[in-house]
């Protein structure tokens, strides 16, 4: 029987905490939302963070605004970013750099990232929920949600960090390696930087196994 297809529809343009309050229903105490960034650039780490929202009435109302980053602009993304680190129980960021991602694959470094980042965690969760990533190197139970950013208010929250840190470390990266203009694009394959990268090469902190689009 073909699986059938999610209806992207059907989406709000919010996240809520649907997915959320049925796993908490089941007894899954601590969630883990997990979400990446910088899978497709040409230059810099990939991201993964993860995020444990506590289940306390109006968390959505605390956390109004969020949602995946890609829809936020950079203010929005920058205002909310210490508020949902000061709401979790905990929150953590991993990376995996430009080198590992040549080295294995954008895929396994992306899981890399995931798996440091849960480690990193002062709390293990009890469950993990990502945006469609299965994370096979980590032993604890999960599941993966298509557009999972879109749906759980606790994956959005993991995507605001994973981007505002990887955004971070590309800004000093571009007074690490000048010329690229990292700061504007973020290592991603706009015209600005691809540009760059035909006039200056590529540097040490590009993706060597990327290849740059015509």
């Amino acid at each position: 029987m073909a699986r059938k297809k999610f209806d992207i529809s059907t989406l709000s343009k919010y996240p809520d905490l649907k997915i959320e309050k049925r796993l908490w229903k089941k007894g899954w105490k601590d969630l883990g939302g997990i979400d990446e960034a910088g899978r497709g650039a040409l230059a810099g780490p990939v991201s993964a963070a993860v995020v444990i929202l506590p289940n306390i009435s109006g968390l959505t109302r605390i956390l109004a605004g969020v949602r995946d980053s890609k829809q936020m602009t950079v203010n929005q993304r920058n205002l909310l970013e210490p508020l949902i680190k000061e709401i979790s129980l905990s929150w953590s960021v991993g990376f995996a750099s430009p080198a590992e991602i040549d080295e294995i694959g954008i895929l396994p470094a992306t899981r890399l990232a995931a798996k440091r980042a849960v480690e990193n965690l002062s709390l293990r969760p009890a469950y993990l929920i990502t945006d469609y990533l299965n994370l096979p190197d980590i032993d604890i139970p999960q599941e993966k949600f298509i557009k999972g950013d879109m749906r759980s208010l606790t994956i959005a929250s993991a995507s605001v960090l994973a981007k505002t840190a990887r955004d971070a470390e590309m800004c000093l990266l571009d007074e690490q390696v000048p010329g690229y203009e990292l700061s504007r694009h973020k290592g991603y394959g706009t015209r600005l930087h691809r540009e760059a990268i035909q006039k200056l090469g590529k540097s040490s902190i590009h993706r060597q196994s990327f290849k740059l689009k015509k």
